[in-house]
């Protein structure tokens, strides 16, 4: 029997069509500003005004080939080729997500009435706690777009994620061996959240959004490291306190909640000063470069930590 694959959504349905036509307009964030990574307390600042001009990316794109095949999705499997082998049974239609916790319209949205917000392409850069980066021209729309629909509460203050179990379709997800505890659990601060450069993500590339990649839909925050974007979600929770998270409670020495691309907080197993970024001379042949730190997106997302000493709070 064939693989089940996706059903093909044109670009220009994911997407405006003036965007399509014009897909080199992509938006993202230019910001290679430093910052010193220290203070202390927790105050929490409002997200800047986003405008597509502060979010422009004038950077090489990761060639596609490479975005598809060398991916983290532990689902799938451990290795980085494994999601792009053992992903094409995954059934990503039809689809849901339910949102609830507190919020004042608790609702579930079928995967139709997501596509029907407004889509946009945006191009961030990507990074994984391995010290590796990519480029990508995400298609899909910002997750405060979503949130406003339910009418969070006044004492909601993190948002938590869920993706789904489907040890039948995810080859990952069942065996005597499980890397990771299921479901995988994610969670940002609300003011995380609902900043402009937070999205979800319905495509890449002007396609629909590949299995190996979190199909139907998926989280981006590119400020942080790659576990952080939780992939193929079903429930999204507004909740009180700050939420459990995967990596954090499988290894929280290793992965903190907050998980900022910070290049003055190494893993405790190698440093995150330097990055390579995939794609260029070939998978391992490319020169390292400098991290930056919030991942070069400090002018848009800083003031979100000011006064938290983000050493401690990794």
């Amino acid at each position: 029997m064939p693989a089940y694959r996706p059903p093909r959504i044109p670009a220009s349905d994911i997407t405006p069509h003036h965007i399509y036509l014009s897909r080199r307009s992509f938006l993202g964030s230019a910001a290679t500003a430093g910052l010193a990574l220290a203070g202390g307390g927790g105050a929490l600042a409002a997200p800047l005004a986003a405008s597509p001009s502060s979010f422009k990316v004038n950077e090489p794109l990761t060639p596609k080939e490479a975005v598809t095949t060398y991916n983290n999705f532990y689902e799938f499997g451990v290795n980085k080729e494994d999601p792009s082998q053992n992903a094409g049974a995954f059934k990503p239609t039809p689809w849901s997500v339910k949102i609830d916790g507190m919020v004042g319209k608790p609702k579930v949205f079928g995967l139709e009435e997501l596509m029907k917000i407004k889509q946009e392409e945006r191009t961030y850069r990507m990074r994984c706690v391995e010290g590796w980066s990519m480029v990508i021209p995400w298609i899909g729309f910002p997750l405060a777009a979503l949130l406003d629909q339910v009418e969070p509460l006044g004492s909601a203050k993190y948002v938590s994620f869920e993706t789904v179990v489907r040890p039948e379709e995810m080859p990952g997800q069942g065996g005597f061996f499980q890397p990771l505890p299921w479901p995988y659990i994610e969670g940002l601060r609300l003011d995380e959240a609902r900043h402009p450069l937070t999205i979800l993500a319905t495509g890449l590339y002007g396609e629909t959004l590949p299995n190996q990649n979190g199909a139907p839909i998926r989280l981006v925050v590119p400020w942080k490291y790659g576990f952080k974007s939780i992939k193929s979600i079903v429930r999204i929770s507004l909740v009180e306190k700050q939420p459990e998270t995967t990596w954090k409670n499988s290894n929280a020495r290793e992965y903190g909640f907050y998980s900022n691309v910070n290049p003055a907080v190494d893993h405790p197993r190698w440093s995150q000063a330097t990055e390579q970024r995939i794609g260029e001379g070939g998978f391992f042949g490319a020169k390292r470069r400098a991290t930056l730190p919030f991942n070069g997106y400090a002018d848009q997302v800083a003031s979100l930590y000011q006064g938290l000493d983000l050493k401690a709070n990794y």
